[in-house]
This record gives C-alpha cells, structure tokens and sequence, in this order.
C-alpha cells in the first residue's frame, strides 16, 4: 500500500511537476516556499539561541530574518553556478549547439527557485521601503529578475546568467556584516576579519568574474547574436549595469576597510 502511494507520487513529480512545461513555474513556487522556510527558521534558531534577538526593534527583527533567507539563497545559487559553470558539460567548449543556447532541467529549476527568491525579496523591500535596502536595491533585483525570469523561460543565456550569479557568493559576507553590527559587536575581530574577506570576496566576485564574463562575451560574439534581440540586449545591459553598481559598492568597502585598519592600528 506505501509503496503504491509512493510510485503514484513520483509519477506525479516527474510527469506534472518536474516535466518541461511546468517546470519553470514549479521552480519559482518551490523557491518562494524555500525563502519561507528560511525566514522562519532564521527566525526560529534566533529568538531561542541569541539574547539580543529579543531587544531588537521589529523593522530589525524582520531584516534579521530576512538576512538569513537571502544568505541561505545565496550558499544554493552560489554552489549550483559553480557547479554547472564550472564543472558540468553543459557549458562546455565541446562542439555542440551555441553555448548561448544550451540549458537543461537542472539549470532551468535553479534559475526558478532564483526567480522565487528575489520575487519575495523585491516584494519584502517593496512592503517595508525603505527599511530593507533604497531605489539601488530595487534596480538591482529589478535587473536581475529581468535577467533571470528570461533565461529560465527560454533557454537562452543561461551561462551568462549564471555568471553573474556567482556574484552572490558576497551576500552571506555582506548579512554576516550586518548581523555583528546590530549585535554590537562592530570592534570585534570578528568584525574585522569579515570585512576582509568581503573586500577579497566582492573583489573576485564581482569585479574580476565581471570582467571574465565581458571577455567570454567577446569571444563567443558569434554565437551570443544568435539569440533573440531581447536576449542579446539582456546580455549586454544586466552585466553591465551591475558591474557599475559593484564598483561603485566597491569603493564604499574599500573606504570602509581602510578606515577600520587604521582605527585598529
């Protein structure tokens, strides 16, 4: 009996949730659950483990919690870019079709569990505007949902797209920042270290993967003018728009380094 439940069950998955047409909108729904399950848990683990959760006003309890949701979508993206960039074959420089044009249902669904995450975030930052992050924020999410909601549909771009994914690999630095801050401990070493390992972090990240994605868009002109116009606009403005806001972010964390090392010396 459990095990005929269980085959109608995977059947189900693989035959409606997980099949290609239903595919990107299952993984949007499961990336908005997951945000979800984030928040609340970030909430959970906080109010029985961390005394000073409970002095905090409710605005800062709420980005709390929402600093733990958008860092556990960030460790998901950054490791599933890494992976599918990097180490799977499906971007890979082995004749094949245009690296422009390739995906699969792996890639697809994360980029829908992506979609998911800055949907909730964009709303939250709507809701509460502008406790949860200014107008940079909402241009930023705004780029990157644009971006991402198109590769996800179509197929096309997804290299490009994961690229500049990796770029979340500084979020769980930039919250972790955060978090020490509004738990006073800005003088401690932990604060310290941190703010070094963002400033290396966002350095690799976002300013010399940008600039290895700009080169692989160089080379591979050819095959990115073979998608649409739209797409082909996508992949040009997105990066580049983003890389302007990262340098510009860039030099606030640069400052912000310095003066630090010289306080502490």
């Amino acid at each position: 009996m459990i095990k005929s439940y269980r085959y109608q069950a995977e059947a189900m998955v693989k035959d409606y949730l997980l099949a290609d047409s239903f595919l990107p909108y299952t993984s949007v729904l499961c990336g908005i659950f997951t945000c979800k399950m984030a928040y609340d848990l970030t909430k959970l683990v906080s109010s029985v483990n961390l005394k000073s959760y409970a002095s905090l006003t409710k605005i800062q309890r709420i980005e709390w919690n929402n600093r733990g949701m958008s860092s556990a979508h960030a460790v998901f993206i950054t490791m599933m870019s890494l992976y599918l960039v990097f180490i799977s074959d499906i971007f890979s420089d082995q004749p094949k079709e245009p690296v422009t044009l390739r995906s699969s249902n792996i890639s697809t669904f994360t980029l829908g569990v992506s979609v998911g995450y800055f949907l909730t975030d964009l709303a939250m930052i709507f809701w509460l505007f502008p406790s949860l992050g200014g107008f940079e924020y909402i241009i930023h999410h705004s780029l990157s949902l644009c971006a991402i909601t198109y590769a996800m549909l179509t197929g096309e771009g997804q290299l490009y797209t994961y690229m500049v994914l990796i770029s979340e690999t500084t979020t769980p630095t930039i919250n972790i920042r955060w978090f020490l801050d509004t738990a006073g401990m800005k003088r401690s070493s932990a604060y310290i270290i941190n703010g070094v390992v963002l400033f290396f972090a966002w350095l690799v990240a976002r300013i010399f993967l940008f600039i290895y994605l700009f080169h692989h868009i160089y080379l591979h002109h050819d095959e990115v003018r073979q998608m649409h116009i739209f797409g082909y606009l996508l992949a040009f403005v997105v990066p580049s728009s983003i890389f302007i806001m990262n340098v510009m972010w860039f030099s606030k964390i640069l400052k912000g380094v310095k003066k630090i090392l010289a306080k502490r010396q």
